[in-house]
Parts: C-alpha cells; sequence; structure tokens
C-alpha cells in the first residue's frame, strides 16, 4: 500500500512537472508576436526566446541526469523545480527582449533538472507491465500542457498581457515543490559512491552549446566555425569518456545497446521534424491568416490535445506491443502531416489545418510514450537518471535543430525586419522550405525507428 502511495505521489510530480515546463512553452508561443510588437524583437529574436531555453537545457541535460544517478533524484529534481520557479516570477518582469532571453536561459537550467529525473523517477518506482502506462500519463499532462498552453495562452495575452502567462504558472511550480518535499520520502541513487567526471561535463556542456548557437547563426562564419569547434569537441568527449573509470555517459549504451541508441535517434529525427510546427503555424495562423493570439490559440489545440489524449492508452499498449511498431506508425503519420503542410498558402482553410493537426497529435501519441518505454527498458537501474538525460538531450537538440531551420531560412529569406504583409510571399516561401526538410528528416526517423529492432530488458537489471 505504501509503495502504491509513494508510485502515485511520484507520478503526480513528475506530470505535473512536464506539464508546468510544456504549458509556458506553447502558451510563450502564441504571444511571440505581441511580445515582438511590445520589446520591439524580429522574428530572429523572437525565435531566440526559445532557442535560450533550448541552449541551456541541452548543456545541463547530461550533467544533471548523472548527478541525479550518484546524489539523488529527488534532490536534483527538488532544485531544478525551485530554479525553474524563480526564473518565472523573474520573467513576468523583463524590461527587454535581452533579458527575457536570458532569463529564458536560466529557466532552462531548471528545466534540464526536470527533464533529467521526472522520468528517471517514474521509471525508478513503477515495475516493468506497469511502466508504459506510467510513462503514457507523464506524457499525457505534457501534451496537456501543450493543449492548453495555446488557449490560456492566447487568452491572458488578449486580456491580461502576455506577463499573465509567468505569473499564471508560478503556483504550479510551488505545488510541486510541496508535494515533492512533504509526500516523497528517501530518494533513488543507484550510482551513490561513483565519481562525477567534471571535465566531461565541461567539454561536452561547451560543446554541445558551440554546435547549438553555432548552427542558428548559420550561414555566417561564426556559425560554421562553432559547428566545426562543437563536433571536434563532441569527438573529444567520447574519448575522454571512454579513458574514465566513472563516465558522465557510458558510451557502451550507444555502442552495444541497439535499441537504446536507434531509439535516441527517432528522438533526435522526430524533434527535428516536428518541434517547430507550433512556433511556424503560431506565426502562419497570426500573419497571413490575421486571426487573434486566443482564435489561434485555439486552432492549435487540436495537435496537443490529440496526444493528450492518446498518449495514456499508446503507453499501457507499449507494456504488451513492442513499441518499435507503434513508434514506427506514429512517426509514419507525422510524415505525411508535414507534407501536407508543404502546401500551406493564403488560401488553405482553417478546416483543413485543424484536421492535418489532428493527424499529427494521433502520430505524436503513438511515437512518444512507447519509445520512451523502450529507451528507459533497455537500460539497467544504475542508468536510469543518464537515460533519461539522454532522451531529453535528443529531444532538446532536435528542438533546437527544428527552430534553427526555420530562423535560418528566414534570416535567408526575409532578414532581420517583422514580417508586414508586404513579406508575406517571403514568408510562406519560408514555410514551403522548412516543412519540406521536416518531411524529410521524419521519414528518416521511421527507417531508424525500424532499425532498433526488438525490445528487450537488460540483463543486469533488477
Amino acid at each position: 500500500m505504501a509503495d502504491n502511495r509513494k508510485r502515485r505521489t511520484v507520478l503526480v510530480v513528475a506530470a505535473l512537472s512536464f506539464f508546468l515546463a510544456t504549458f509556458m512553452g506553447s502558451s510563450l508561443n502564441i504571444a511571440l508576436p505581441t511580445i515582438g510588437q511590445e520589446l520591439s524583437m524580429d522574428a530572429v529574436s523572437l525565435g531566440w526566446v526559445a532557442t535560450a531555453y533550448i541552449l541551456a537545457s541541452a548543456a545541463l541535460l547530461l550533467p544533471c541526469g548523472r548527478l541525479a544517478d550518484i546524489y539523488g533524484r529527488k534532490r536534483i529534481l527538488i532544485i531544478g523545480l525551485s530554479i525553474y520557479t524563480l526564473a518565472t516570477v523573474l520573467l513576468a518582469f523583463v524590461p527587454s527582449g535581452t533579458v527575457l532571453i536570458a532569463l529564458r536561459a536560466f529557466q532552462g537550467s531548471g528545466g534540464a533538472m526536470i527533464f533529467s529525473t521526472g522520468v528517471a523517477l517514474v521509471t525508478s518506482v513503477f515495475p516493468e507491465g506497469k511502466r508504459g502506462k506510467a510513462l503514457g500519463i507523464t506524457t499525457a499532462m505534457a501534451y496537456l500542457g501543450l493543449s492548453i498552453g495555446p488557449v490560456l495562452g492566447g487568452l491572458l495575452t488578449e486580456h491580461f498581457g502576455w506577463r499573465s502567462i509567468f505569473l499564471a504558472t508560478v503556483p504550479l511550480g510551488v505545488a510541486a515543490l510541496v508535494l515533492i518535499k512533504k509526500r516523497i520520502k528517501g530518494d533513488w541513487a543507484e550510482a551513490r559512491g561513483e565519481g562525477f567526471n567534471r571535465t566531461g561535463a565541461l567539454i561536452y556542456g561547451f560543446s554541445l552549446t558551440a554546435i547549438i548557437y553555432g548552427f542558428s547563426s548559420l550561414p555566417e562564419a561564426l556559425g560554421i566555425g562553432l559547428l566545426v569547434g562543437g563536433v571536434a569537441g563532441i569527438a573529444a568527449f567520447i574519448r575522454q569518456e571512454m579513458r574514465v573509470a566513472h563516465p558522465l555517459l557510458d558510451i557502451s549504451l550507444f555502442r552495444d545497446n541497439r535499441v537504446f541508441a536507434f531509439s535516441n535517434l527517432a528522438v533526435l529525427l522526430n524533434y527535428s521534424a516536428a518541434f517547430a510546427v507550433s512556433f511556424l503555424m503560431s506565426l502562419y495562423l497570426q500573419y497571413i491568416k490575421g486571426l487573434t493570439p486566443d482564435v489561434a490559440g485555439l486552432v492549435l489545440v487540436a495537435s496537443p490535445a490529440i496526444q493528450a489524449a492518446f498518449s495514456p492508452a499508446a503507453g499501457r499498449l507499449s507494456d504488451r506491443i513492442d513499441p518499435r511498431v507503434l513508434s514506427s506508425i506514429g512517426m509514419a503519420l507525422i510524415a505525411v502531416g508535414l507534407f501536407i503542410f508543404i502546401s500551406l498558402g493564403e488560401e488553405t482553410t482553417l478546416r483543413s489545418i485543424i484536421m492535418n493537426l489532428i493527424m499529427l497529435g494521433f502520430g505524436f501519441a503513438l511515437f512518444a510514450s512507447p519509445n520512451t518505454n523502450a529507451i528507459m527498458s533497455a537500460v539497467s537501474d544504475k542508468y536510469f537518471g543518464v537515460a533519461s538525460a539522454t532522451m531529453a538531450t535528443m529531444r532538446q537538440v532536435g528542438m533546437m535543430l527544428s527552430i534553427g531551420i526555420a530562423m535560418l531560412l528566414f534570416a535567408t529569406n526575409i532578414g532581420r525586419i517583422e514580417i508586414t504583409p508586404a513579406y508575406h510571399p517571403l514568408f510562406l516561401r519560408s514555410l514551403k522550405t522548412a516543412f519540406t526538410i521536416f518531411t524529410i528528416l521524419c521519414v528518416a526517423g521511421i527507417f531508424a525507428s525500424l532499425a532498433r529492432g526488438k525490445s528487450e530488458r537488460p540483463p543486469d537489471s533488477d
């Protein structure tokens, strides 16, 4: 009975944390045009509102996951929630676009701790056979945040101003902190006593930052230089990790574990292809279709609402059916949806947009929960934090690549200016190119999902 109560509490805390983080991102997406007007930010700068968060989060996810395995997943989650909540309060009072971007990076550091521990905690307390359902519920809450975000974000922006989005989410962070401190006793740290590879963490953090920032700076020479340096740094990180007794990331997880390696590759390709959809469609619906933020939010809710509705069922199915099958079908549906969006134009009807968003949402639901279950079930307890962090890193890097592709297309086709009616044809051209690239990436993701092979429990698991 005590175990069931602990499981329920862990699930509630993880679900609430994931809802908080995804709600913030999706509600801000719908408010970007309003933020741009008030703080005089162009399209590329608005992209950095999301990019700064992703950049900081991606660089810190793996080190935070390793720290959680060593010092306790609950402890790291508490620190992460505290940072995230503090940053949210400060964001409500930013005086400029520069400060907004800087605080989003600070918020991202807290997000890294949340996403590197949430899935790991759920996996720690739920046994196989029940894990898929639990992971499906946390995934559903993340998608619920995505679905409610555009609606509430639009309403808050329309009637109370975009700053109210931050103030409205502070109570959620406080509630999660109270729950985890008062209701969850003990901690999970199967790697306790092992060393933390500080050198590897620094090399990894700087290298990943260089890659992500470099990609966002293309096609400038600085971007190319940072990309080359970042890739060289990752190569040095891998060599260094293979020589130390307690690596930040056990390279054998990728070298010897086909399910883990290809499942993570599928995550990277999925988010590279799909994350920027809400960002681009928010701009499209408001600039091209002339919708207000609240109405645009109602349209965009179609996809994540379907994701939230079907994710628990998809997770439960993955406890009985090979996750490879479900994830691959989901990825295929997403590829079809992205392909349809290539033809977006001024005459595209809202009905067809909503129907396509619904199909995308169903594809996301079939992919996410089963793929997460496959990743977490492919490693032993000792690596739950690192596995969770690795998966989240693939997700964050994919998000950055997706947004980076959109920003690169805006920078080359439109330039660093506001999107006025005179630039609508160039904006639509950028959208067509972006969705073409995203479709190709998603098709590659289908092959990665199929190539993983059948999921099997690791021999050294308890």
